[in-house]
């Protein structure tokens, strides 16, 4: 549909306005008396003078506001994609079937954590696809600004990929609003309450652990203390030290010497009241890479007719 309504570029349209250009004649040839070969409506450096014809300028131009008209209208969904998110409570984003195991929010002490069994891939459900020998793997939501979910929105996702291979999923989702009172170690404890129910439902078999972002060095925390509970821990992209990378190339390692520490964290959460928004979060991604924030927009504008879909897909 956006591509019906998107001019083909001009550039690719190889237009030619005006009569041949015939070569410039010689200073000799002029000084001869010989009569100039240039057509008329030439500029004297053989460039035709009507170039620009006018239907390439008023097909530029449909172009361009049929763009601002499309991009605009993508936002517009976005925004109409967030509000009936939220009116529905905000359910996980999972693009799976699911069950709910555990729901931390009636623990004694209650945090905004649940424990969610994947049952169906696609359209197998687990007992065609499961492979009875393997360990059950818990994947682990990160709490990083981010919906609930996000972890597992796309089929390609590591849910996918490990129910793909025959591994039993677990997924630990968190709802948008904590606990009263909730604490990191409160998380800690119904982490450690989440391996031990995953691990009996499996013949006592250690779970193996994902984490992505934040719920890396959350589950390193949790390997340690859940020592021969759990299986495997594997972090991706999980902040556990700001000094790591390369010199030059992650910023995070610059802001991370001038501002690390655990004071900054304190004083946010202090201005919030005693909570601390993950918005900071994703604020202090797009901090590292301003120019990502413009390359985002300008990429949808640039090619709408191939982006739409997938920029609505990812901002969900």
């Amino acid at each position: 549909m956006t591509s019906a309504l998107l001019h083909k570029p001009i550039r690719e349209r190889g237009s030619q306005v005006g009569p041949p250009v015939n070569p410039r004649a010689k200073s000799g040839e002029l000084a001869a008396g010989a009569a100039p070969t240039t057509a008329i409506g030439v500029w004297p450096g053989g460039w035709p003078s009507d170039a620009l014809a006018l239907d390439d300028v008023l097909a530029y131009q449909q172009d361009f506001w049929e763009r601002v008209i499309l991009f605009w209208d993508t936002l517009r969904q976005r925004a109409d994609n967030m509000i009936t998110h939220e009116r529905a409570g905000k359910p996980p984003l999972l693009d799976f079937d699911y069950e709910v195991i555990l729901d931390a929010r009636r623990f004694d002490r209650p945090v905004n954590y649940a424990l969610l069994r994947i049952t169906r891939y696609g359209d197998k459900c687990l007992g065609d696809c499961l492979d009875p020998a393997k360990p059950p793997v818990m994947i682990v939501d990160p709490r990083a600004g981010h919906g609930p979910g996000i972890g597992g929105f796309k089929r390609e996702s590591e849910v996918g990929i490990a129910m793909h291979e025959g591994y039993p999923v677990y997924f630990v989702v968190f709802f948008p609003e904590p606990a009263p009172g909730q604490s990191i170690v409160d998380v800690l404890h119904t982490l450690r309450r989440f391996v031990n129910e995953v691990a009996k439902r499996h013949q006592g078999k250690p779970p193996v652990l994902y984490g992505n972002c934040q719920a890396g060095w959350a589950i390193a925390i949790l390997a340690a203390d859940c020592q021969g509970l759990a299986g495997p821990a594997v972090l991706n992209g999980s902040p556990s030290s700001y000094w790591a990378g390369e010199s030059g190339v992650n910023p995070a390692r610059v802001s991370g010497g001038l501002l690390g520490g655990g004071w900054l964290t304190h004083l946010t959460a202090d201005l919030g009241d005693g909570r601390f928004d993950g918005a900071w979060l994703v604020q202090n991604f797009e901090n590292l890479k301003p120019e990502g924030v413009w390359e985002k927009y300008a990429n949808l504008f640039s090619h709408l007719d191939k982006e739409q879909e997938r920029f609505l897909e990812f901002e969900r």
